[in-house]
């Protein structure tokens, strides 16, 4: 799989908001610890948990996926970056992925989120216990959404 490199000044500037707007709307850090932020990026894309994100166009693209994300969709960077992140889901479970989004939308996070995503092969999979936030960026202007989760069941 060809991964970005943990060099580039996207990943830094993204980890920094996907970081901050997770503390911001929960109170803790999405990592559990307080991290330098010269490593958070690094660390948040090695992660042993799923993390990913998406824009805020009309239909938004998935711009962000760690290490652990990237293996369980089956994807490399550049098709998952290119995803627009409805199709993480089968289309008989869009219409609660959509409503999940706007709820999210109104209310900034939610904390226990469950729902069935599709990997590049097929293989479908339960994520359990998924935070799904709002992001914004360094001036607070809406940037996206993303959801991090540790537990999955393959079906």
């Amino acid at each position: 799989m060809d991964y970005p490199s943990e060099q580039n000044n996207f990943l830094t500037e993204h980890a920094s908001y996907l970081g901050n707007s997770y503390q911001q709307l929960l109170g803790n850090s999405i990592l559990g610890q307080v991290i330098d932020p010269q490593q958070f990026p690094k660390i948040l894309f090695h992660a042993p948990f799923a993390v990913v994100s998406h824009d805020t166009s009309a239909d938004p693209i998935f711009n962000y996926a760690n290490l652990t994300a990237l293996k369980l969709f089956g994807m490399d960077w550049s098709e998952f970056t290119q995803l627009p992140s409805r199709l993480s889901a089968e289309p008989v479970n869009q219409e609660e992925r959509a409503r999940l989004l706007a709820q999210v939308t109104s209310q900034g996070y939610i904390d226990n989120y469950q729902g069935v995503r599709i990997a590049k092969t097929g293989q479908r999979f339960l994520i359990k216990k998924a935070v799904v936030w709002n992001v914004v960026d360094a001036q607070n202007k809406a940037y996206g959404q993303a959801a991090c989760f540790g537990l999955w069941q393959f079906l």
